[in-house]
Formats: structure tokens, sequence, C-alpha cells
């Protein structure tokens, strides 16, 4: 499902924490500030460009520490906490196993902004540095009224939700959206086998030899709808379960080292 909106329809799902966080401002009058700048410009982009998702929602079951995508010959590859005094999760211990007594799904998406957010403010430093992180924030946005949709109705495991958006910020609903490079989904690298199920460039994304997206402005991921699924860290990982996961991957073990470099 491919999804298309308008700068006003993502802009009130904006955390702007992270806006002051990325312009390294505290003090809450600056906030404040750079904020009612923030919102012109936006009113003056609004129209211009739009920002995009796509996701599928597919069936699923839990075998060990992969996801399989069930129908679509595919399976999501996933990293254990091994650290003691974790809890030594992983991802696939919110789906359910096969044979199991319900369906088990899982959601994968992707966001990004129209590029030229990234490329039309090149002769204004001040403009320029406005709308990349004002594209950042936009392509989180959207990610967060994405999947508010998908809660809601189009998979629709949480039909009855009312969450302000404040709410949805604080992670109240139910479910999670873990993203790629993240602390529970740290290889970067599965974005290549996100991209061969959603083909990203429909909402036009590519990919890097690292993985990297491009647009820079850009979310992928999973999401997940056990009611206790959480967010967590997986960590260090040692030789044994990185040899394992690339065995799983059917990648070279020396590739995922430089991926996972920050976790070995």
């Amino acid at each position: 499902m491919r999804l298309t909106y308008h700068i006003s329809d993502v802009a009130p799902y904006i955390n702007w924490a992270y806006f002051y966080f990325a312009w390294q401002l505290k003090d809450e009058t600056e906030q404040q500030r750079i904020r009612s700048e923030a919102e012109a410009f936006l009113d003056d982009l609004n129209g211009t460009y739009r920002t995009h998702a796509l996701f599928r929602i597919l069936d699923a079951h839990a075998a060990d520490d992969d996801i399989v995508l069930d129908g679509v010959g595919e399976r999501i590859p996933l990293l254990r906490q091994q650290t003691a005094g974790t809890d030594y999760l992983c991802l696939s211990d919110f789906v359910a196993p096969y044979p199991a007594s319900h369906l088990s799904q899982v959601g994968l998406f992707a966001t990004s902004v129209d590029a030229g957010m990234e490329t039309d403010f090149d002769h204004d430093p001040y403009q320029k540095m406005m709308a990349q992180l004002l594209a950042d924030r936009l392509a989180e946005a959207t990610a967060e009224r994405m999947h508010e949709e998908v809660r809601k109705h189009y998979w629709g495991y949480a039909p009855d939700e009312h969450l302000s958006i404040h709410e949805m910020q604080q992670e109240h609903f139910q479910g999670i959206r873990p993203a790629v490079g993240y602390p529970s989904l740290p290889d970067a690298s599965l974005n290549f086998l996100l991209d061969r199920l959603l083909d990203m460039r429909q909402i036009g994304i590519t990919l890097t030899e690292s993985g990297a997206m491009r647009p820079h402005a850009s979310v992928s991921g999973l999401m997940m709808a056990h009611p206790k699924a959480r967010y967590f860290s997986v960590g260090k990982i040692g030789e044994d379960q990185l040899r394992d996961y690339a065995r799983r991957r059917g990648m070279a073990v020396d590739v995922l080292r430089k991926f996972l470099t920050a976790n070995l």
C-alpha cells in the first residue's frame, strides 16, 4: 500500500523535541523562535512538496530468531541480546511460532519526502539546513501518521484507539515500530531485504552500497502488533552469533561485520 501526504497532513505529528536537539537549542525562548520560523517555512513548502509512505502487512510466524514471511518465500533473520543482565530479547519473540493458535502478521514499511527538499535550497545555507532538518522530521512524522492509520484501519488491530499525538509520541499505542539502524534492528543491510519486498523506488527511495537510503530523510522498518512488544537494544554480540546470523542472512561474515561494527 502506498500513501501520499501533503505537508499539512503530517506536520502536526512532528516531534519538535528532536528538531530542537538538532539545532542544539535548550533555551525555551529560542526553541519557540525557531519553531515559529520552521512552521512558516512548512507553510511555504505545503503544496510544493509531499511525503510518502509504503507498507505491507504479511502473514508471518517465528522460527527461532527469524521471522518467516508466509507466502512470499522470505524470512527476516534477527539478532538476540547476548549480554548478561538483559532479557535476551529478539524481535521474533513478539511473533507467534508455527503452528500457532492464532494467525500472526508483521508489517514492513518505508517513508520518505520529495527529494527536492534536500536539493532545492543549496543557494542558501540557512534554508538548506532548515529544509534538511524539517525533511528528517517530516519523514518520521509520516511514519507516525502512517502507523496510526495502519493500527486503526489497514491492519485494524486497534480500531478503537483514541490517542493524542503527544501520547503517540510517548508510544502509548499497542505494538512497536522498530526502524532499521536503531538499537533493536541495528543491521542497515536489512534495507536490501525490505527493498525487495516493498520496492522502495515507488516512493523515490534508492539504496547506496552500504544500505543507506536516499533521500536521507527516509525511514524504514517493521511494525509489530503484539501487546507485549517493546523496544530494546540488542547491544554487544559475540562471534558465535555473528557467524550464525551471517549463515541465516546468506551473507559473508566479513561483510556483515562491517554493518555490525558497533555491536561487536
